[in-house]
C-alpha cells in the first residue's frame, strides 16, 4: 500500500505499516536464501529492501521494531545438525553501490575517528565471495569444530563435513595462539560446477541451480561422503575468537593465514585512498567472467585493527568495512506465460515463465514479477521479449519490455479478481486513508487449500518446527496423498501409517525381510517428529503463521509470556474488552497495536484454537526460553545523548551503549532513563529535567561504559 512511495514521503503511520510489511518480508527471504539454500529474489531486490528499511528508520528513529531487519543476521541454525554459539557474532556487511558510497564511507570513518584529511587511512580490498560462509576454531593448533553462520549467534555444527575440504588444514604450525577462529567462505569452481552437474545428470539426479546452491547444498549433508565427493573450496578472510592477535593490521592478519596454511584471496590488496578502492573494483569487475569462481562485489574493510576496535559495530554489521557490490547481469529472452501462486497468507504473486536463458552462466526460466501494480507500471505482457536481470545467482526479476519486438496483437495482462486455487474473491485491502494495498489476497482464508498446503510448509520450516526430512516436498507428498492436512496431521502420522501404509512408502524389492515393511527414510521421519513434539515455544508460536509474527516477535512473544497458555488467556481477555491489559502490552517494546490486532484475530478463530489443542493432544509440549541476561548497568534502559563529548565521540558512545544492551534514542521522552550531557548541551538537557531524568556527565557515562 505504500511501499511505491518514497520515503520523504511517508507520514508515522505509512512509515510504521511499511517497516511491518519489511520486517516480514526480509525474514521471509532471510529464510529462503540462508535454511534453505534456495532464495526467492535477486540480491539487488533484497539489498533494495533492507536500504528502504534503513532509511524509514533514519528518518522516524522511534518506529524501529524489536524485530527489525537491521538487527538481524542470517537465519536460524539446522535443529538436525548440533547448535555451536559463536563466542564472537559472525556478522553482516553494510553496502556501497556507487563511487560516492564508497567516498562516503571514507568521510564516516574519518569522522568518527576525528582523523585528519592528512592522516593516513588504509584499507584492505578483495572480491566477496558467494558461497556458503563457515567458522573454523582451533585449540592448541588442532581443528576441533567447524560452523555454519546460522542466525549469526547460533550456527550448525559441520566439522565432520568441513574436514573434508583439502584446503582447510587440520592442524595449525607451532607458535599459533591457544585458540584460533578462522571464518571464510566455502565455495564451488565454476568448472567443478559444471562437472558436478553433469554427473547428476548422468546419474538421473536434479542438477544444481548455481554454484553458491551447490556448495551449501554440499556442506550441509548428513552424510560426510556425500560431502568428500563434492569439489569444494575455501578462502579465509577473518577471524573470530582469539587468545592472541598475531598482527596490528588486517593486511598482516591475512600474511598470518596463509603462512598457517590457508588459502587467501590472491586478489587482496592493501590501499591508502578511496580511488584506489575503486579502481580495484573496476579492475575485479573487468576479470569477474574469468576468475572462475561466483563473486558478488568486493569487501573493503579498515586495515588498522586498533581502529576496527574504536570504530565498534552498528545493528548487525560492523562500521570498519562494506561490502561493495557489483552491477547485476542481464539478458533478453522471451516471457512464454504469466502463473498466479498463491502463497499462505493468501498472497496472489505473478511470476513470469520464461524461455530458458543463460545470465551470467546459470540458466532462468522463472522471473518475480513482484505483484499486479508492478505489471502494470512495466506494461508486461505475455509473449513479449524482456529483458530480466540476475543478480546473486537467484531467481532473477523483469527489467523492462523490449516494446520494439511487441506482437501487433498482444493484450494488457489483466490480474485476477478470483485465487486460482480455490475460486474465492481475490482482493487488495484498503487503509484508512483510502488507499489499496499492492498485494492482492484471497479471501478463502483456511478453506484455500493453496494457503493451507503452504502454511503447513512455514510450520515445518527450519526456523518453526525444523522436522528432519519434513520439507516443502514431503509436505506436497503428504497432502497428495490425502495424509496431511493440518499441523496436528503431523503428530498422528505414524498411527495412520502403521494401519494403512501407502505403498509407495514401503519396499517393494530387495531383500525378502524388507519386502512390504516401512522405508527406513520413513521411519527415520517417524523419529524426527516424535523428537520434536518438545519444541522451544518461540519456535512454535512462529510456526503457527500469524500475521506480522516474525522470528524476533515470536522470541519476544515467548520471553514476555513463558508459556503458550498464558499468551492464549491474555489475548482472550483483551478480545473480551480487558482496555488496562490491552494498553499495558501495547507499550512493550515491539508490539503495539498492530501485532495485538493479529493475535486476536488468530485466537479468536475457533479454528485456530481448535488446531492448538490438538496439537497439545498429540503430545506438542512447547518449552519455554531462558531469561534474557542483564549483566550491565545499562541494559534494558533508554539513553540519549547530547552536547559536545570529548573523551569519544557521540558516534563512538551511543556504539558503546548499545553494545551494553542499552536503546540509544534521540528524544527525550518520559521513558527515557539517563540523559548524558556533554558540554553546551542544549533543550534536551532542559526538558530532562523537567522530565526527572537522570542525568549523567561525560565522566559519569565514561565510568558506567568502562565498569
Amino acid at each position: 500500500m505504500h511501499e511505491n512511495l518514497p520515503v520523504e514521503a511517508l507520514d508515522e503511520r505509512q512509515a510504521q505499516a511499511e517497516l511491518e510489511r519489511l520486517a516480514k518480508a526480509l525474514a521471509t527471504h532471510d529464510a529462503a536464501y540462508y535454511q534453505n539454500d534456495a532464495p526467492l529474489i535477486s540480491d539487488a531486490d533484497y539489498d533494495a529492501l533492507r536500504r528502504r528499511n534503513e532509511q524509514i528508520e533514519a528518518r522516524f528513529p522511534d518506529l524501529k521494531r524489536a524485530d527489525s531487519p537491521s538487527d538481524k543476521i542470517g537465519s536460524a541454525p539446522n535443529a538436525a545438525f548440533g547448535k555451536v554459539e559463536h563466542r564472537v557474532a559472525m556478522l553482516s556487511l553494510g553496502n556501497a553501490f556507487t563511487p560516492d558510497d564508497v567516498r562516503e564511507f571514507d568521510t564516516r570513518i574519518r569522522r568518527f575517528l576525528n582523523l585528519e584529511a592528512s592522516d593516513v587511512l588504509a584499507f584492505t580490498s578483495e572480491p566477496k565471495i558467494d558461497g556458503l560462509s563457515a567458522s573454523l576454531r582451533y585449540e592448541k593448533g588442532v581443528l576441533v569444530r567447524g560452523a555454519t553462520r546460522g542466525d549469526g549467534r547460533v550456527g550448525e555444527d559441520i566439522t565432520a563435513n568441513l574436514k573434508t575440504l583439502p584446503e582447510i588444514p587440520h592442524r595449525l604450525p607451532d607458535g599459533v595462539p591457544d585458540i584460533v577462529e578462522i571464518r571464510g567462505e566455502v565455495y564451488m569452481s565454476g568448472a567443478n560446477f559444471a562437472a558436478l552437474n553433469e554427473r547428476q545428470l548422468a546419474a538421473k539426479a536434479k542438477p544444481f541451480a548455481n554454484p553458491r546452491n551447490a556448495a551449501a547444498g554440499s556442506l550441509r549433508q548428513l552424510d560426510t561422503k556425500i560431502t568428500a565427493a563434492r569439489p569444494l573450496s575455501f578462502f579465509a578472510y577473518t577471524w573470530g575468537e582469539m587468545s592472541a592477535l598475531p598482527a596490528e593490521t588486517q593486511s598482516g592478519m591475512m600474511d598470518c593465514f596463509a603462512a598457517w596454511g590457508f588459502k587467501v584471496n590472491p586478489a587482496f590488496l592493501r590501499v591508502e585512498h578511496p580511488d584506489d578502492l575503486l579502481a580495484h573494483w573496476a579492475d575485479i569487475e573487468a576479470q569477474r567472467a574469468h576468475l572462475g569462481y561466483d563473486i558478488d562485489g568486493m569487501v573493503y574493510k579498515v586495515d588498522r585493527l586498533d581502529y576496527q576496535t574504536r570504530l565498534g559495530f552498528v545493528s548487525r554489521a560492523p562500521r570498519w568495512a562494506i561490502a561493495h557490490k557489483f552491477p547485476a547481469e542481464q539478458a533478453v529472452t522471451k516471457l512464454n506465460n504469466i502463473e498466479i501462486q498463491v502463497g499462505r497468507t493468501g498472497s496472489l504473486t505473478p511470476v513470469a515463465k520464461l524461455a530458458p536463458i543463460t545470465v551470467g552462466g546459470v540458466v532462468v526460466s522463472n522471473a518475480t514479477l513482484h505483484n499486479g501494480d508492478e505489471i502494470a507500471r512495466k506494461d508486461v505482457r505475455i509473449g513479449d521479449t524482456v529483458v530480466v536481470q540476475r543478480a546473486g545467482d537467484v531467481i532473477p526479476q523483469v527489467v523492462k519490455v523490449v516494446l520494439e519486438a511487441r506482437l501487433a496483437d498482444s493484450q494488457a495482462f489483466v490480474f485476477p479478481t478470483q485465487c486460482p486455487e480455490c475460486g474465492s474473491a481475490a482482493v487488495r485491502d484498503v487503509d484508512e486513508d483510502g488507499k489499496a494495498d499492492v498485494v492482492t489476497r484471497c479471501t478463502g482464508g483456511l478453506t484455500c487449500p493453496a494457503q493451507a498446503r503452504e502454511r503447513l510448509k512455514h510450520f515445518v520450516s527450519r526456523a518453526a518446527l525444523d522436522i528432519d526430512g519434513l520439507g516443502q516436498k514431503q509436505i506436497d507428498e503428504f497432502w497428495q496423498a490425502d495424509m496431511v492436512h493440518t499441523p496436528q496431521d503431523i503428530f498422528t502420522l505414524q498411527a495412520r501409517f502403521e494401519n494403512n501404509p501407502p505403498a509407495k512408502w514401503l519396499y517393494a524389492n530387495g531383500p525378502k525381510d524388507k519386502i512390504g515393511t516401512l522405508k527406513d527414510s520413513v521411519k527415520k521421519l517417524f523419529k524426527a517428529i516424535e523428537a520434536r513434539k518438545t519444541v522451544d515455544l518461540d519456535r512454535l508460536i512462529f510456526g503457527l503463521g500469524i500475521r506480522h509474527v516474525g522470528e524476533t516477535t515470536a522470541r519476544g512473544l515467548a520471553r514476555h509470556f513463558g508459556s503458550l497458555e498464558k499468551l492464549m488467556q491474555d489475548v482472550t481477555k483483551i478480545s473480551q474488552g480487558d482496555s488496562l491489559l490491552r494498553a499495558d502490552l501495547a507499550a512493550v517494546d515491539g508490539f503495539g497495536e498492530t501485532l495485538l490486532d493479529s493475535l486476536e484475530a488468530f485466537f479468536s478463530e475457533a479454528k485456530n484454537r481448535e488446531s492448538l489443542q490438538a496439537l497439545l493432544d498429540a503430545g506438542v509440549r512447547p518449552t519455554p526460553l531462558e531469561a534474557v541476561a542483564q549483566d550491565t548497568p545499562v541494559a534494558g534502559k533508554t539513553i540519549v545523548f547530547t552536547g559536545t563529548l570529548v573523551q569519544m565521540t557521540r558516534a563512538e558512545a551511543k556504539a558503546r551503549a548499545e553494545t551494553m544492551g542499552a536503546k540509544v534514542v534521540g528524544s527525550i521522552s518520559a521513558k527515557t532513563d539517563f540523559l548524558v550531557a556533554g558540554a553546551e548541551a542544549g533543550s534536551k538537557l532542559t526538558k530532562a529535567q523537567e522530565l526527572g531524568v537522570t542525568i549523567l556527565t561525560e565522566d559519569d557515562w565514561v565510568a558506567l561504559a568502562t565498569q
